[in-house]
Order: structure tokens, then sequence, then C-alpha cells
């Protein structure tokens, strides 16, 4: 016998979901507890954090231009990015279970070789811009 489907349907009034400045504030807000908790929860993270900085600090010798600049700054703020999905994806695949699973193991992988392919292209971009540098001084 078939079970009706309709009858499993929620007779509350759906939430409004917020629009405008609201939706940007919250959404803000959102992005900020995941900057905070992936920081508190991920040396990784922090480490690059501390890269980042470091990047700052040493743009101006290096970055030719503002678009220099930019790249420079750029591809370090690539790295926390990737960073950030890999952990997603590590948390999600925790939340599900702990035990082994081959397909947990190759997402966690694949977020991995993620981050390590963003710090590949940082580290080329910042070895051309050194190299250059030193070309030219």
């Amino acid at each position: 016998m078939k079970q009706d489907i309709s009858s499993n349907k929620s007779t509350s009034i759906p939430e409004k979901k917020p629009n405008g400045i609201k939706r940007i504030w919250l959404a803000t807000q959102y992005s900020y507890r995941g900057l905070i908790a992936t920081a508190q929860h991920e040396e990784a993270f922090r480490q690059e954090l501390l890269l980042l900085l470091c990047a700052f600090l040493l743009m101006p010798l290096f970055a030719t231009s503002w678009f220099h600049a930019v790249a420079l700054i750029g591809s370090v703020i690539m790295i926390l990015i990737v960073e950030l999905l890999n952990s997603a994806i590590e948390a999600i695949v925790d939340r599900v279970g702990l035990e082994f699973h081959e397909l947990s193991g190759r997402a966690k992988d694949m977020g991995s070789a993620a981050v390590f392919l963003s710090i590949t292209l940082a580290g080329m971009i910042w070895l051309v811009s050194i190299i250059q540098w030193f070309l030219h001084h």
C-alpha cells in the first residue's frame, strides 16, 4: 500500500528568510564565526595566517605594481580559502563517522591535494617575484 506523501507536509508557515542589508549582515557574522572556528580548531590554518602576515610584511619589497601586490597577497589568501574548504570537508567527513571508509579517505586526500596545489601556486608566484627582484637589484 502506498503512503500518501502529501500528508507528511508540515502545516507551519515557513520562516521568511532575511534579505537586503540584514542578509548581508548575517552572512558576514556566519563568515566571521567560520574564520574564528577554523583558527581555533585547525593548526594548518593558523600557520597559513602567519604566512599571510609575513606576505603582508614582505610584499612592499617585491611588488613592482599594485597588480603585482594583489597577486602576491591574493596567492596567500587563496591558500586560506582552500584550507577553509578542506577543513569543511574534513569536518563533514568526521561528522558522518570516524571509522575508515574509502570514499571518506578519498575526500580528505582530495581536499589535502587542493591545499597542496594552492600552496604550490603561491610558491611559484612568490619565487618568480623574488627572482625578478634579485635580477633587477
